[in-house]
């Protein structure tokens, strides 16, 4: 969806459909959610930053890009980096099996990520959690930021609960159920919405 065409009419809409996202949209600005340019790389940073803070996520991830061949993140410089160099960069066992595993189906094309763009949004998460490490919330974050669709509403998301408890004024974080509810009237932007909410956030508490 092209920030100029599509994301403003997508804020109109949202705006129109929900009062309190409309407040966000206004103080916030334009939407900035843009498509990650490699899908395979996108996927990797994932599993790196599974449980880490931002900082260290990012200091692995970095010194991961320095020991792949000219630096650049591929399936197969994954699948050939011996266990012990990818040990020395930070990574733990359990996240070495998971690249590897994913770098193996790559290459043998059991994840072609071409087709991703003509599959619905449920089909690319049933390939992508076959895959050792990434469940569905690691999944609906690839279809947000790698695939850039629109109409994704990770329930499980922490930072999504405490926007949407702080915005509706809940007086508990929200199940599943009440954000689908709440969620209803921003079909067919809920990924757009949800960005609002996640920015909210920092809006609020600074000035996730």
């Amino acid at each position: 969806m092209s920030q100029n065409g599509g994301f403003e009419s997508a804020c109109r809409a949202l705006a129109e459909a929900d009062p309190v996202l409309s407040t966000f949209i206004d103080a916030i600005g334009p939407c900035r959610l843009t498509p990650a340019p490699d899908p395979f790389v996108s996927l990797v940073e994932a599993i790196v930053s599974q449980q880490l803070s931002v900082k260290a996520a990012d200091t692995i991830f970095q010194r991961l890009v320095a020991i792949c061949p000219r630096s650049l993140v591929t399936p197969k410089a994954i699948f050939s980096i011996p266990e012990e160099e990818l040990r020395g960069v930070g990574l733990s066992r359990q996240k070495i099996a998971y690249v590897k595993d994913l770098a193996e189906r790559w290459i043998a094309g059991e994840i072609r990520p071409k087709e991703f763009h003509r599959l619905p949004d449920e089909e690319v998460i049933a390939r992508l959690v076959a895959v050792k490490g990434i469940g569905r919330w690691t999944a609906e974050m690839f279809l947000i930021f790698a695939l850039n669709r629109t109409d994704v509403l990770p329930v499980g998301d922490l930072g999504l609960k405490k926007a949407v408890q702080r915005a509706y004024r809940l007086r508990k974080i929200p199940s599943p159920e009440r954000i689908q509810k709440i969620a209803e009237p921003w079909r067919p932007y809920r990924s757009i919405a949800t960005w609002y909410l996640w920015k909210s956030l920092n809006n609020v508490t600074k000035g996730s």
